[in-house]
Protein backbone atom coordinates (compact mmCIF):
# COMPACT_ATOMS: atom_id res chain seq x y z
CA UNK A 1 0.00 0.00 0.00
CA UNK A 2 1.27 3.38 -0.58
CA UNK A 3 2.93 4.49 2.31
CA UNK A 4 4.60 1.39 3.55
CA UNK A 5 7.86 0.80 3.50
CA UNK A 6 9.57 -2.73 2.56
CA UNK A 7 12.92 -4.28 2.03
CA UNK A 8 15.77 -4.16 4.52
CA UNK A 9 16.12 -2.34 7.49
CA UNK A 10 17.50 1.09 8.23
CA UNK A 11 21.11 -0.67 9.48
CA UNK A 12 21.28 -2.44 6.47
CA UNK A 13 21.21 0.22 4.53
CA UNK A 14 23.40 2.55 6.50
CA UNK A 15 26.91 2.25 4.64
CA UNK A 16 30.34 3.82 5.83
CA UNK A 17 28.82 7.35 5.73
CA UNK A 18 26.31 6.47 8.22
CA UNK A 19 25.87 10.28 9.47
CA UNK A 20 24.46 11.30 5.67
CA UNK A 21 20.75 10.29 4.74
CA UNK A 22 19.72 10.24 0.80
CA UNK A 23 16.09 9.96 0.00
CA UNK A 24 15.78 9.03 -3.57
CA UNK A 25 12.76 10.06 -5.53
CA UNK A 26 11.36 8.37 -8.59
CA UNK A 27 8.43 7.37 -10.47
CA UNK A 28 8.38 3.69 -10.98
CA UNK A 29 8.99 3.42 -14.66
CA UNK A 30 12.04 4.70 -16.75
CA UNK A 31 12.80 7.23 -13.73
CA UNK A 32 13.71 4.98 -11.07
CA UNK A 33 15.68 2.71 -13.68
CA UNK A 34 17.94 5.78 -14.35
CA UNK A 35 18.30 5.99 -9.83
CA UNK A 36 19.56 2.39 -10.05
CA UNK A 37 21.97 3.09 -12.81
CA UNK A 38 23.22 5.74 -9.76
CA UNK A 39 23.82 2.74 -7.51
CA UNK A 40 27.63 3.71 -6.73
CA UNK A 41 26.67 7.32 -5.90
CA UNK A 42 23.94 6.42 -2.78
CA UNK A 43 25.15 2.94 -2.25
CA UNK A 44 27.67 3.75 0.12
CA UNK A 45 25.13 6.20 2.24
CA UNK A 46 22.17 5.45 4.54
CA UNK A 47 19.14 6.06 2.05
CA UNK A 48 15.55 4.44 1.02
CA UNK A 49 13.42 5.01 -2.20
CA UNK A 50 10.59 6.55 -2.21
CA UNK A 51 8.31 5.75 -5.70
CA UNK A 52 4.51 4.74 -6.75
CA UNK A 53 3.68 1.28 -6.76
CA UNK A 54 5.24 -0.65 -9.65
CA UNK A 55 6.61 -4.16 -10.63
CA UNK A 56 10.00 -2.27 -10.86
CA UNK A 57 9.93 -0.71 -7.58
CA UNK A 58 8.54 -3.74 -6.07
CA UNK A 59 11.59 -5.47 -7.21
CA UNK A 60 13.79 -2.39 -5.90
CA UNK A 61 11.77 -3.32 -2.41
CA UNK A 62 13.51 -6.60 -2.07
CA UNK A 63 16.93 -5.49 -1.48
CA UNK A 64 15.97 -1.73 -0.28
CA UNK A 65 13.93 0.39 1.71
CA UNK A 66 10.93 1.70 -0.31
CA UNK A 67 8.31 3.82 0.63
CA UNK A 68 5.77 3.79 -2.10
CA UNK A 69 3.10 6.80 -2.67
CA UNK A 70 0.25 7.56 -4.79
CA UNK A 71 0.82 7.91 -8.46
CA UNK A 72 -0.06 11.67 -9.64
CA UNK A 73 1.27 13.68 -12.58
CA UNK A 74 0.20 16.98 -13.90
CA UNK A 75 -1.18 15.85 -16.99
CA UNK A 76 -4.16 13.53 -15.39
CA UNK A 77 -6.53 16.16 -15.76
CA UNK A 78 -6.13 15.30 -19.60
CA UNK A 79 -7.02 11.48 -19.73
CA UNK A 80 -8.61 11.13 -15.74
CA UNK A 81 -9.94 13.60 -15.14
CA UNK A 82 -9.24 16.84 -12.73
CA UNK A 83 -10.89 15.49 -9.81
CA UNK A 84 -9.29 12.26 -9.43
CA UNK A 85 -5.54 13.78 -10.01
CA UNK A 86 -6.38 16.78 -7.54
CA UNK A 87 -7.32 13.87 -4.69
CA UNK A 88 -4.41 11.81 -6.24
CA UNK A 89 -2.43 14.70 -5.47
CA UNK A 90 -3.85 15.44 -2.02
CA UNK A 91 -3.13 11.66 -1.11
CA UNK A 92 0.39 11.88 -2.47
CA UNK A 93 1.33 15.18 -0.24
CA UNK A 94 0.18 13.48 3.15
CA UNK A 95 2.05 10.14 2.43
CA UNK A 96 5.06 12.16 1.17
CA UNK A 97 4.55 14.55 4.38
CA UNK A 98 5.03 12.05 6.99
CA UNK A 99 7.55 9.82 5.29
CA UNK A 100 9.74 13.26 5.21
CA UNK A 101 9.20 14.14 8.41
CA UNK A 102 10.21 10.42 9.72
CA UNK A 103 12.80 10.31 7.31
CA UNK A 104 14.57 13.43 7.44
CA UNK A 105 16.90 13.09 4.95
CA UNK A 106 19.82 15.70 4.38
CA UNK A 107 19.63 15.24 0.27
CA UNK A 108 16.44 14.85 -1.90
CA UNK A 109 18.08 13.24 -5.47
CA UNK A 110 15.23 13.19 -7.95
CA UNK A 111 14.86 12.12 -11.70
CA UNK A 112 10.65 13.12 -11.75
CA UNK A 113 8.35 12.95 -12.33
CA UNK A 114 5.16 14.36 -10.85
CA UNK A 115 4.42 11.28 -7.75
CA UNK A 116 7.35 13.29 -6.42
CA UNK A 117 6.89 16.60 -6.23
CA UNK A 118 5.11 16.70 -2.91
CA UNK A 119 8.60 14.80 -1.52
CA UNK A 120 10.58 17.33 -3.38
CA UNK A 121 8.67 20.35 -1.55
CA UNK A 122 8.72 18.18 2.27
CA UNK A 123 12.34 17.65 1.61
CA UNK A 124 12.69 21.42 0.60
CA UNK A 125 10.60 22.94 3.55
CA UNK A 126 12.78 20.65 6.40
CA UNK A 127 16.17 21.96 5.05
CA UNK A 128 17.28 18.91 2.63
CA UNK A 129 19.45 19.87 -0.27
CA UNK A 130 17.22 19.14 -3.39
CA UNK A 131 18.92 17.73 -6.83
CA UNK A 132 16.97 17.66 -9.34
CA UNK A 133 17.98 15.15 -12.56
CA UNK A 134 15.56 16.40 -15.67
CA UNK A 135 14.52 12.88 -17.18
CA UNK A 136 16.93 11.60 -20.58
CA UNK A 137 13.12 11.36 -22.10
CA UNK A 138 13.41 15.36 -22.63
CA UNK A 139 15.46 16.00 -25.61
CA UNK A 140 14.43 19.24 -26.44
CA UNK A 141 11.90 20.89 -23.92
CA UNK A 142 11.77 20.82 -19.96
CA UNK A 143 9.12 18.53 -18.52
CA UNK A 144 5.93 19.86 -16.21
CA UNK A 145 7.78 18.38 -13.27
CA UNK A 146 10.83 20.07 -13.79
CA UNK A 147 9.09 23.52 -14.84
CA UNK A 148 7.24 22.89 -11.33
CA UNK A 149 9.72 21.91 -8.78
CA UNK A 150 13.00 23.26 -10.76
CA UNK A 151 12.89 26.76 -8.43
CA UNK A 152 13.00 24.62 -5.16
CA UNK A 153 16.60 22.42 -6.15
CA UNK A 154 20.09 23.38 -5.13
CA UNK A 155 21.56 22.03 -8.20
CA UNK A 156 19.98 20.98 -11.92
CA UNK A 157 21.26 18.69 -14.04
CA UNK A 158 20.07 18.31 -17.76
CA UNK A 159 20.82 15.15 -20.29
CA UNK A 160 20.80 17.04 -23.87
CA UNK A 161 22.28 20.20 -24.54
CA UNK A 162 19.19 21.90 -25.35
CA UNK A 163 17.97 21.89 -22.49
CA UNK A 164 20.14 24.60 -21.47
CA UNK A 165 18.52 26.90 -23.10
CA UNK A 166 16.46 27.00 -19.91
CA UNK A 167 18.48 25.95 -17.03
CA UNK A 168 21.37 28.32 -18.55
CA UNK A 169 23.99 27.17 -15.13
CA UNK A 170 23.14 23.32 -15.38
CA UNK A 171 25.79 20.84 -16.17
CA UNK A 172 25.11 19.11 -19.09
CA UNK A 173 25.56 14.65 -19.03
CA UNK A 174 24.66 12.29 -22.02
CA UNK A 175 24.06 9.01 -20.95
CA UNK A 176 23.53 7.16 -23.87
CA UNK A 177 26.81 5.24 -25.42
CA UNK A 178 26.41 2.94 -28.50
CA UNK A 179 28.27 -0.17 -28.90
CA UNK A 180 29.72 -0.75 -31.84
CA UNK A 181 30.82 -4.14 -32.73
CA UNK A 182 29.27 -5.91 -29.31
CA UNK A 183 28.89 -9.73 -29.82
CA UNK A 184 24.99 -10.14 -29.73
CA UNK A 185 23.52 -12.77 -27.74
CA UNK A 186 22.07 -15.60 -29.41
CA UNK A 187 18.43 -15.14 -29.96
CA UNK A 188 15.56 -17.25 -30.64
CA UNK A 189 12.78 -16.27 -33.16
CA UNK A 190 10.76 -14.22 -30.56
CA UNK A 191 9.44 -10.66 -30.59
CA UNK A 192 8.72 -9.50 -27.38
CA UNK A 193 5.46 -6.68 -26.88
CA UNK A 194 5.67 -4.34 -23.91
CA UNK A 195 3.29 -1.27 -23.03
CA UNK A 196 5.82 -0.38 -20.16
CA UNK A 197 5.31 -0.71 -16.24
CA UNK A 198 1.50 -0.40 -15.70
CA UNK A 199 -0.26 1.37 -18.28
CA UNK A 200 -2.26 -0.23 -21.02
CA UNK A 201 -1.78 0.79 -24.57
CA UNK A 202 -3.82 -0.64 -26.55
CA UNK A 203 -3.12 0.69 -29.71
CA UNK A 204 0.55 -0.97 -29.74
CA UNK A 205 -0.92 -4.89 -28.83
CA UNK A 206 -3.85 -4.52 -31.48
CA UNK A 207 -0.97 -4.14 -34.17
CA UNK A 208 1.21 -6.32 -33.44
CA UNK A 209 -1.63 -8.95 -32.76
CA UNK A 210 -3.42 -7.79 -36.49
CA UNK A 211 -0.19 -8.25 -37.98
CA UNK A 212 0.20 -11.85 -36.89
CA UNK A 213 -3.14 -12.62 -37.27
CA UNK A 214 -2.18 -11.67 -40.87
CA UNK A 215 1.05 -13.93 -41.30
CA UNK A 216 3.09 -10.90 -40.84
CA UNK A 217 4.66 -11.69 -38.18
CA UNK A 218 6.09 -15.24 -38.34
CA UNK A 219 7.71 -15.27 -34.87
CA UNK A 220 6.37 -16.64 -31.48
CA UNK A 221 5.03 -13.40 -29.44
CA UNK A 222 5.07 -12.63 -26.03
CA UNK A 223 3.05 -9.39 -24.93
CA UNK A 224 2.71 -7.64 -21.85
CA UNK A 225 -0.24 -5.73 -22.13
CA UNK A 226 -0.31 -3.50 -18.69
CA UNK A 227 -3.30 -3.53 -15.93
CA UNK A 228 -6.41 -3.80 -17.96
CA UNK A 229 -5.17 -3.91 -21.53
CA UNK A 230 -6.65 -5.60 -24.29
CA UNK A 231 -5.23 -9.11 -24.87
CA UNK A 232 -6.48 -10.56 -28.17
CA UNK A 233 -6.88 -14.06 -28.72
CA UNK A 234 -4.01 -15.68 -30.32
CA UNK A 235 -1.25 -13.86 -28.62
CA UNK A 236 0.53 -15.41 -25.10
CA UNK A 237 -0.30 -12.31 -23.06
CA UNK A 238 0.22 -11.31 -19.71
CA UNK A 239 -0.63 -7.48 -17.89
CA UNK A 240 2.25 -6.94 -15.49
CA UNK A 241 6.01 -8.65 -15.14
CA UNK A 242 8.89 -8.44 -13.02
CA UNK A 243 11.61 -6.46 -13.88
CA UNK A 244 14.08 -9.99 -13.76
CA UNK A 245 11.44 -11.83 -16.03
CA UNK A 246 11.42 -8.74 -18.75
CA UNK A 247 15.20 -9.13 -18.45
CA UNK A 248 15.02 -12.89 -18.80
CA UNK A 249 12.65 -12.52 -22.34
CA UNK A 250 14.38 -9.89 -23.46
CA UNK A 251 18.01 -12.12 -23.60
CA UNK A 252 15.99 -14.89 -25.90
CA UNK A 253 13.97 -11.87 -28.13
CA UNK A 254 15.01 -11.32 -31.33
CA UNK A 255 12.78 -8.16 -32.16
CA UNK A 256 11.06 -5.89 -29.12
CA UNK A 257 8.17 -3.46 -29.89
CA UNK A 258 7.84 -1.29 -27.47
CA UNK A 259 6.16 2.13 -26.15
CA UNK A 260 8.76 5.30 -26.46
CA UNK A 261 9.83 5.21 -22.49
CA UNK A 262 13.82 5.06 -22.23
CA UNK A 263 13.82 2.64 -19.50
CA UNK A 264 11.68 0.53 -22.18
CA UNK A 265 13.86 1.54 -25.28
CA UNK A 266 17.64 1.30 -23.86
CA UNK A 267 16.60 -1.60 -21.31
CA UNK A 268 15.89 -3.82 -25.33
CA UNK A 269 18.69 -1.78 -26.66
CA UNK A 270 21.22 -3.43 -24.10
CA UNK A 271 20.22 -6.69 -24.69
CA UNK A 272 20.95 -6.24 -28.61
CA UNK A 273 17.68 -6.70 -29.78
CA UNK A 274 16.27 -5.18 -32.96
CA UNK A 275 13.64 -2.66 -31.56
CA UNK A 276 10.44 -0.70 -33.44
CA UNK A 277 9.26 2.03 -30.65
CA UNK A 278 5.42 2.91 -31.03
CA UNK A 279 5.11 6.14 -29.27
CA UNK A 280 2.37 6.79 -27.10
CA UNK A 281 0.34 10.44 -28.10
CA UNK A 282 -1.56 12.02 -26.05
CA UNK A 283 -4.60 12.87 -29.40
CA UNK A 284 -5.32 9.11 -28.63
CA UNK A 285 -5.46 9.87 -24.66
CA UNK A 286 -2.66 7.48 -24.72
CA UNK A 287 -0.27 9.99 -22.18
CA UNK A 288 -0.27 13.16 -20.78
CA UNK A 289 1.48 14.90 -23.91
CA UNK A 290 3.70 13.94 -26.58
CA UNK A 291 7.10 13.51 -25.12
CA UNK A 292 8.02 9.89 -26.30
CA UNK A 293 7.49 11.15 -30.10
CA UNK A 294 10.30 13.03 -29.22
CA UNK A 295 12.36 10.19 -27.36
CA UNK A 296 11.73 8.21 -30.48
CA UNK A 297 12.57 10.35 -32.65
CA UNK A 298 16.06 11.34 -31.28
CA UNK A 299 16.59 7.60 -30.89
CA UNK A 300 16.18 7.21 -34.70
CA UNK A 301 17.95 9.79 -35.70
CA UNK A 302 20.95 7.77 -34.03
CA UNK A 303 19.89 4.65 -35.86
CA UNK A 304 19.12 2.65 -32.84
CA UNK A 305 15.00 2.44 -33.29
CA UNK A 306 12.48 1.99 -35.99
CA UNK A 307 9.64 3.65 -35.28
CA UNK A 308 5.82 3.29 -36.16
CA UNK A 309 2.00 4.55 -35.33
CA UNK A 310 -0.20 2.69 -37.49
CA UNK A 311 0.10 -1.28 -38.62
CA UNK A 312 1.28 -0.90 -42.09
CA UNK A 313 4.09 1.20 -40.21
CA UNK A 314 4.41 -1.29 -37.97
CA UNK A 315 4.72 -3.64 -41.35
CA UNK A 316 7.30 -1.81 -43.07
CA UNK A 317 9.13 -1.01 -39.72
CA UNK A 318 9.47 -4.32 -38.69
CA UNK A 319 10.92 -5.52 -42.33
CA UNK A 320 13.34 -2.50 -42.04
CA UNK A 321 14.79 -4.04 -38.81
CA UNK A 322 14.77 -7.32 -39.82
CA UNK A 323 17.23 -6.54 -42.69
CA UNK A 324 19.87 -4.27 -40.80
CA UNK A 325 22.28 -5.28 -38.71
CA UNK A 326 20.98 -4.46 -34.81
CA UNK A 327 22.55 -1.79 -32.60
CA UNK A 328 23.37 -2.30 -29.27
CA UNK A 329 23.36 0.60 -26.64
CA UNK A 330 23.35 1.54 -22.95
CA UNK A 331 23.11 4.43 -21.12
CA UNK A 332 26.64 5.24 -19.53
CA UNK A 333 26.30 7.10 -16.36
CA UNK A 334 29.94 7.41 -15.21
CA UNK A 335 30.04 11.23 -15.32
CA UNK A 336 27.09 11.48 -13.85
CA UNK A 337 27.98 9.56 -10.87
CA UNK A 338 31.18 11.10 -10.49
CA UNK A 339 29.38 14.57 -10.61
CA UNK A 340 27.41 13.67 -7.78
CA UNK A 341 29.87 12.03 -5.74
CA UNK A 342 31.58 15.15 -5.31
CA UNK A 343 28.22 17.16 -5.22
CA UNK A 344 27.59 15.06 -1.62
CA UNK A 345 30.97 15.20 -0.34
CA UNK A 346 31.04 18.70 -0.43
CA UNK A 347 27.66 18.46 1.58
CA UNK A 348 27.86 15.58 3.66
CA UNK A 349 30.40 17.61 6.44
CA UNK A 350 27.20 20.22 6.46
CA UNK A 351 25.07 16.75 7.43
CA UNK A 352 27.85 16.00 10.05
CA UNK A 353 27.28 19.25 11.76
CA UNK A 354 23.46 19.38 11.89
CA UNK A 355 22.69 22.04 9.42
CA UNK A 356 20.13 21.33 7.57
CA UNK A 357 17.39 20.74 10.38
CA UNK A 358 14.53 23.17 10.03
CA UNK A 359 15.83 25.54 7.70
CA UNK A 360 13.33 28.03 6.49
CA UNK A 361 12.42 27.93 2.89
CA UNK A 362 14.41 30.07 0.35
CA UNK A 363 13.33 32.81 -2.31
CA UNK A 364 12.38 30.58 -5.22
CA UNK A 365 12.75 33.42 -7.59
CA UNK A 366 16.41 34.32 -6.82
CA UNK A 367 19.30 33.32 -9.41
CA UNK A 368 20.89 31.03 -6.52
CA UNK A 369 18.17 27.99 -6.93
CA UNK A 370 21.19 26.14 -8.08
CA UNK A 371 23.79 26.96 -6.23
CA UNK A 372 25.51 24.37 -4.28
CA UNK A 373 26.32 25.00 -0.65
Amino acid sequence: MPGDTQGRSVAANRGADGGMRLCLAASGGGHIRQMLDLEPVWGPYEHFFLSDDTPLSRSIAKEHRVHFITAVALGQARIGGLLKMLSNGLRGFVQSGRIILRERPHVLITTGAGSTFSAVLWARLLGAKIVIIESFARFESLSAFSRVAGPLAHHRIVQSQALTAFWPDAPVFDPLKILPGAPRPAKKPLLFATVGTVLPFDRLITSVATLKTEGAIEEEVVAQTGVGGVRPDGLQSVETLPFDSVREILKDADIVVCHGGTGSLITALREGCRVVAVPRRSSYGEHYDDHQFEITRAFAMRGLVAVAETPEELRLALQQVREREPVAATSDPSELIAHLRGLIERWTGTAARHDFRWRPLRSMTSAGNSWVR
